[in-house]
């Protein structure tokens, strides 16, 4: 392990501390047992508090995984048909008109959908949904018709137009916040409540939560910009809401990087955990293969508000899926990382991967807008690339 320790501290050491730098940043790695590596530099928060392993970082995206196993738990006691409309147990869905642009006087065109979104095209993407920093007309619903930000965490924000019919094609969006309500809706309490009693708990996550306790507060990385000139700028007044009026699925968890890794060491497990089973090995088995039906597929994400998020896109020219509910790369990456492993994302440049083949897996967070960064997202690939050369033969071995 002294290879992969000295290798992955160096990559750390270099990113929080270049003149091109990440203000902070965790990385670890996990084999099926235990955590293997674990590091931390850079700073907290402006204040000059070192960054630590037990820092609380707003893990953006990377919750959705979380909101989807909470659905499989849901599909495995019988309780959701993914091919019923979601509007089945999620009312409101069934409200939502499609969007085709804006008339002469800048006032949406809507019309009622050809079809029932239903649960399973939520969990893959395909439900119509976006997000207004990777979608031009959700960006105009924002700025010209007060559609409110996801980051909100109202329901209001998601209770937003379709792009499209459900089903016609792949966008990321909101997509998983729905699941979310899906999930309430059956089992009658709120999202994050089901997530403590059948996930947290059983896998012994404590730190991971919608809504901070004072020490989670008291650790929280602070969120940094970056400039065009590649400057940071703290954005202290920037956080997801504490308390918020819907537990959104999709991207509102705070937690730190050792108990997401608790939750990955189960994906590595066949859905094992140390209090038992957190999903069926059966039901891990389909869920982590790539669902799309060509021509859908997983495409580049457009930067539309340069703040928020820049042209993005994960190994660019090779193939891949999206499973329930994790991206999927349909050929080897060029880190190491082998086809068929699942693996996402957060918007404040927070990365993971899950190589069920290998049996490790492997998160770096820092807390920096635009999602995309320069700096951040090449020293995950370099992270990710280090692991596969210090383990990846040992265990072919």
């Amino acid at each position: 392990m002294t290879d992969l320790r000295t290798a992955c501290d160096e990559i750390l050491l270099d990113a929080a501390g270049g003149v091109a730098r990440v203000p902070g940043v965790v990385a670890m790695v996990t084999d099926r047992e235990r955590d293997i590596y674990s590091g931390a530099a850079g700073e907290r928060g402006p204040g000059g508090e070192p960054m630590t392993e037990d820092t609380v970082f707003a893990i953006f995206s990377t919750t959705k995984a979380i909101t989807g196993t909470t659905a499989l738990q849901c599909v495995e006691e019988g309780l959701l048909d993914l091919d019923a409309p979601a509007k089945d147990y999620a009312p409101a869905i069934g409200e939502l008109q499609v969007v085709e642009g804006f008339d002469d006087a800048g006032q949406p065109r809507l019309r009622a959908p050809k079809s029932d979104v239903t649960t399973r095209q939520l969990m893959l993407h395909t439900g119509g949904f976006g997000y207004d920093f990777f979608n031009e007309t959700y960006r105009r619903l924002s700025e010209e018709h007060g559609q409110p930000s996801v980051v909100t965490g109202t329901r209001a924000a998601i209770e937003t137009p379709l792009l499209y019919d459900p089903g016609a094609r792949w966008e990321y969006g909101s997509n998983i916040d729905w699941v979310g309500q899906v999930v309430e809706g059956i089992r009658g309490e709120r999202l994050g409540e089901v997530m403590r009693r059948r996930v947290f708990d059983p896998l012994g996550m404590n730190e991971i939560a919608f809504t901070r306790t004072d020490a989670m507060k008291a650790r929280t990385a602070t969120m940094h910009g970056r400039g065009p000139d590649g400057s940071l700028t703290p954005m202290a007044d920037f956080a997801l809401p504490d308390n918020p009026e819907i537990d959104m699925g999709g991207h509102g968890l705070y937690a730190t990087v050792p108990e997401y890794m608790k939750f990955m060491r189960m994906w590595l497990n066949d859905g094992a955990g140390p209090a038992g089973q957190v999903l069926k090995p059966e039901t891990v088995e389909w869920a982590v293969k790539g669902a799309l039906v060509p021509p859908q597929k997983v495409t580049m994400l457009p930067g539309v508000i340069p703040s928020l998020s820049n042209d993005a896109e994960f190994f660019p020219g090779m193939k891949k899926d999206w499973s329930y509910t994790f991206m999927v790369n349909s050929e080897e990456a060029p880190t190491g990382r082998p086809a068929d492993t699942i693996a996402w994302c957060g918007l404040a440049n927070l990365y993971y991967w899950i190589d069920r083949q290998n049996g490790f897996a492997g998160y770096l967070a820092t807390q920096i807008l635009p999602f995309g960064d320069p700096v951040a997202f090449p020293r995950y690939l370099d992270f990710e690339t280090a692991v596969y050369r210090a383990l990846a033969p040992a265990r072919a071995a």
